[in-house]
């Protein structure tokens, strides 16, 4: 799916995204306190959510103390974002990671991205992991779909026309794989399962951090 397609239509769904808004900080907050025995973010500072949609898991993230960015190329959906009470904190941008993250290297602790790799062409996603690799000082975060695949959830991903089948087949090797000006995006790909179709996929940046 071309990103101006993309747009198009999270824009004409935004108010139906905004329904369930409730229901994803709920699904969140189980994720976050599932894998803190992997990963606390919670004991960050600060974190960019790329493909931020309507804000949920920013609202979750600044829950926890952090400082939160969000950044996604739909305006729509980040009209209903700002327009929770419960984000008045959070700094939300208008863009696309595919036309280069507007921040400095090393801007932020983690970057994270939920549910937005699978929606994307390879070559798309290997811009993605190289964007959110400079930008992030400590992980990059892909949480997304894995390999255990559902009939519903295969009929959806196929509606949707996106890369979803081939992204569940090879998400870990693309993002080992992933090369920067001839160095791998990522040092490290670690991959925690999340409840029963979705992973963490946990990668070290390969950007050198200034001292």
């Amino acid at each position: 799916m071309s990103e101006s397609k993309s747009r198009r239509i999270f824009n004409s769904i935004a108010g139906i995204y905004g329904w369930f808004y409730d229901y994803q900080k709920r699904s969140f907050i189980k994720v976050i306190e599932e894998v803190k025995g992997d990963i606390d973010i919670t004991t960050y500072k600060t974190i960019l959510d790329v493909g931020c949609g309507t804000g949920a898991l920013c609202s979750v993230l600044a829950s926890k103390g952090l400082e939160v960015t969000g950044i996604d190329p739909a305006e729509k959906m980040l009209q209903v974002a700002k327009g929770k009470p419960e984000n008045s904190g959070v700094e939300f941008i208008q863009g696309s990671v595919l036309d280069g993250l507007p921040f400095e290297d090393n801007s932020f602790n983690i970057a994270i991205a939920s549910h937005v790799a699978h929606g994307m062409k390879a070559e798309s996603r290997k811009i993605m992991y190289k964007e959110m690799s400079r930008v992030s000082r400590e992980h990059v975060i892909i949480h997304d779909y894995n390999d255990r695949k559902t009939p519903f959830i295969s009929f959806v991903e196929w509606l949707e026309g996106g890369d979803y089948f081939h992204f569940i087949k090879h998400a870990e090797l693309e993002m080992k794989d992933c090369m920067k000006e001839m160095e791998n995006c990522f040092s490290e790909v670690r991959v925690i399962n999340i409840g029963k179709n979705s992973n963490w996929y946990v990668c070290k940046p390969s950007v050198p951090v200034p001292n």
